[in-house]
């Protein structure tokens, strides 16, 4: 549970594209939030001469976990990151 808030971005950004700046501020618009830290990230890159316009950035997929099933909403290929195949006998058991 506690890797969760850590693999959840991490699944998005595998699973999002390469995007210029009016696309991201677009997809983000709507949330203060997401604006602000883009706007944020955004002027970082630019402080060390990074051009996004240049050098896209990846616009990670939007995620909904549901919490019940502990699975992406209408999302396979994000439920398809949340388990790796171990080989054995290095098998995690599904229930512990």
């Amino acid at each position: 549970m506690s890797t969760a808030l850590c693999h959840t971005p991490n699944i998005s950004h595998r699973l999002g594209q390469g995007a210029n700046p009016q696309e991201i501020r677009e997809a983000v618009k709507s949330d203060p939030a997401a604006l602000e830290t883009f706007e944020r990230f955004k002027e970082h890159l630019a402080v060390n001469e990074i051009d996004i316009a240049m050098e896209k950035a990846v616009l990670g997929v939007p995620l909904t976990m549901d919490p019940k099933t502990e699975r992406f909403v209408g999302n396979d290929k994000a439920n398809e990151m949340l388990k790796r195949t171990f080989r054995a006998p290095f098998v995690i058991p599904e229930n512990v």
